[in-house]
């Protein structure tokens, strides 16, 4: 077992679909053009914000969608160099786009469509200049990318960036092995569920509901 379990969980009834968290996680981790590392999906109609049924009997919801970081991720199975792994200090599924010889398998591996993102093209930038922390590394062309639950912003002693932005308080981090933490009795106090459960990876994101 991991010396630390880093796990993330979403208010569902506290989201509001703002897609702050998106647009913090891109800035923060100076994703390339078209890439997004972390979405808010629309639980109801066929489009964005658009709700399921006839009114005024309308239902709709919203729910994000990143990296589940799981316990037993697919992913790391199937990648034949190891570029794919995870971290034995807190769990986090990390991708070194160094080792990474852009095969994909990790992509076709995962059950959680989209999580993943591929480099088709050397990374191009709307401005000149690189943004967010200094500490995230270059990100390179004809490789895969994802959600890294911000490991660089955890070495300073920070939470993740959507974490620390969302104006909901949706969203919350922490150590799962500790009984006292948040996140911890949350899960205790909480109904929850995780996405995809029976694909048997044991994801570390929980949706509170």
């Amino acid at each position: 077992m991991a010396k630390k379990h880093l796990v993330m969980l979403v208010d569902l009834k506290r989201c509001i679909g703002c897609h702050t968290c998106a647009v913090a996680c891109k800035v923060e981790n100076n994703l390339p053009n078209k890439i997004w590392w972390n979405r808010v999906l629309t639980v109801g109609g066929q489009e964005i914000d658009t709700p399921q049924g006839t009114f005024p009997n309308l239902k709709m919801q919203y729910m994000t969608l990143a990296c589940q970081h799981c316990e037993n991720p697919a992913c790391v199975k199937v990648c034949p160099v190891g570029a794919t792994y995870k971290r034995e200090e807190d769990g986090i599924v990390v991708q070194d786009y160094d080792r990474c010889i852009g095969c994909r398998y990790c992509m076709v591996a995962c059950p959680y469509t989209g999580v993943r993102q591929f480099n088709w093209q050397k990374p191009q930038y709307e401005v000149d200049f690189p943004v967010g922390d200094a500490g995230v590394p270059a990100h390179q062309f004809d490789t895969v990318e994802k959600c890294t639950f911000c490991f660089h912003r955890q070495a300073q002693g920070l939470e993740p960036a959507c974490v620390e932005v969302c104006p909901g308080k949706a969203r919350h981090f922490g150590d799962l092995n500790d009984p006292g933490s948040e996140v911890s009795r949350l899960l205790r106090t909480r109904s929850h569920f995780q996405m995809l459960e029976e694909k048997g990876t044991k994801p570390s994101v929980y949706f509170l509901t």
